[in-house]
């Protein structure tokens, strides 16, 4: 039997630990201070055929856990494009544990789903999106991109006559797919799980967006010949920002009947500011698009974001049917059930936590969160390049930011000295065959005092890798 009080003490001790955890976020070293395998042993080999009290366990985890723990809340982690997480976004996240709700039908989760809807609304209506589109909440972009593919993928067959519901791939017409040389590598995983194989790869320009021209070039004389396409564009170079062309790329697309998917994976909230909306200028006229709420919205971790025009393509790609699934008995009024829309039959309440931050957010708020990214990369940019023998690479028109200093050695010794003295997470990466510095800026919390101490951590990495 549940008894209600046997929750009280873990669930204390749990929030005794969180609360201490994020206490010490702002002050703590970002770097972890010790590795995976050294934590093996505090953990415990064999299982022990004895349990451990619940609370017990709570304060075993949380301790041996700790030294390993990565500050991604701090406001000096700038790597991977990982936002932080909002209060009210957090607090809810921790009810839909509680909650325990099994999102994938209207009907049995109404409290959820309510919220997941009206969730759903407000990112169409922030992001200038279709207001009949489909929105689906999946574990991340990742996953948002391949289901919109998924979608893609069976709209284009059936086009061409082919439904790949009931025959599969073998046989079918060859989906031709077009994406830009500097798209994110997970659409050519999305890619891969799809069966379509590689994609055919568009010429850029020097921020990585695709070139419309070179677009329509490879739409029309393309060495795959013709018949199905997708094109896929991207709202957010993961080196330089930049966004592609989409009006220009978009029509150059139409006038050979693919469908479009745009990769927002943290891109995509610039619509959700009048200071950068002018970015994703043309994105609206796409079929689908995918992002992440847990990026530029700083919702927890485990939640991507799925938008379809295109209602029925996405329905019938990822939907299934069981003679036990109750569906919602008083019509959905064309809302459809949540596991109609992503890979998942069973899954979190994911988009409550999105609601809880656009709801504690408000348009202005959200306003205020996605342009105080964008300024921050701006004063991180100017003042780190700035510095001696520092170079900004990009046009920072977004929050990333990418940087070398000088030789490739030496860039790799600054970020090598950076990891190391832990004030700071940047990471390195290789843009246009130069090893570079990279800088996401995704967290709300990043201040003037996180940015005084990631210049002087930059600062104190060229001292002491002076003259490589």
């Amino acid at each position: 039997m549940l008894r209600p009080e046997d929750y009280d003490e873990p669930l204390a001790r749990a929030a005794t630990h969180a609360r201490k955890w994020l206490a010490s976020v702002p002050e703590r070293h970002v770097a972890p201070r010790t590795t995976a395998d050294s934590l093996a042993e505090a953990f415990g080999g064999a299982l022990p055929e004895a349990g451990l009290a619940p609370a017990a366990t709570v304060d075993l985890l949380a301790s041996a856990a700790e030294p390993g723990l990565t500050a991604m809340a701090s406001g000096r982690f700038y790597g991977f494009v990982i936002g932080g997480t909002l209060p009210a976004a957090m607090a809810a996240d921790w009810l839909v544990s509680a909650w325990d709700q099994n999102t994938g039908l209207r009907f049995a989760t109404p409290g959820v789903v309510a919220a997941e809807e009206a969730a759903s609304r407000w990112v169409l209506d922030l992001l200038g999106l279709p207001a009949g589109a489909d929105v689906g909440f999946a574990t991340g972009a990742s996953m948002a991109n391949f289901s919109g593919l998924a979608a893609a993928r069976w709209r284009v067959l059936e086009r061409a006559g082919w439904d790949v519901n009931a025959n599969g791939l073998t046989g079918a017409p060859r989906i031709r797919v077009f994406v830009g040389a500097q798209r994110h590598d997970t659409v050519d995983m999305g890619l891969r799980l799809l069966g379509l194989g590689a994609p055919i790869t568009v010429d850029v320009d020097s921020q990585g967006r695709i070139l419309p021209d070179a677009l329509g070039d490879a739409l029309a004389h393309g060495p795959a010949g013709d018949g199905p396409a997708i094109v896929c564009l991207q709202a957010g170079n993961v080196h330089s920002g930049a966004f592609d062309p989409f009006s220009e790329s978009i029509a150059a697309a139409r006038e050979h009947g693919a469908w479009v998917h745009v990769d927002g994976a943290f891109g995509l909230w610039a619509a959700a500011s009048p200071a950068t909306r002018h970015l994703m200028a043309g994105a609206e006229q796409a079929d689908s698009w995918g992002t992440d709420a847990h990026k530029n919205l700083n919702v927890p971790y485990d939640c991507g974001i799925v938008v379809c025009r295109d209602v029925p393509a996405l329905r019938t790609a990822l939907g299934m049917h069981g003679d036990y699934l109750i569906h919602d008995p008083l019509g959905d009024h064309g809302a459809g059930d949540p596991f109609e829309k992503v890979p998942e039959l069973s899954r979190r309440a994911r988009g409550v936590p999105v609601w809880a931050a656009l709801r504690s957010l408000g348009r202005t708020g959200v306003d205020h969160l996605v342009s105080g990214l964008v300024a921050n990369a701006s004063e991180l940019a100017r003042r780190i390049g700035a510095l001696p023998g520092a170079e900004v690479l990009n046009d920072v028109v977004f929050s990333q930011v990418c940087l070398a200093f000088g030789s490739d050695a030496r860039t790799e010794a600054v970020a090598d000295w950076l990891a190391a003295d832990g004030r700071v997470w940047m990471t390195g990466s290789r843009w246009h065959d130069r090893t570079v510095l990279r800088i996401s800026v995704a967290n709300w919390s990043t201040d003037a005092r996180d940015i005084e101490v990631s210049v002087a951590a930059v600062r104190a990495a060229l001292e002491a890798t002076e003259g490589l």
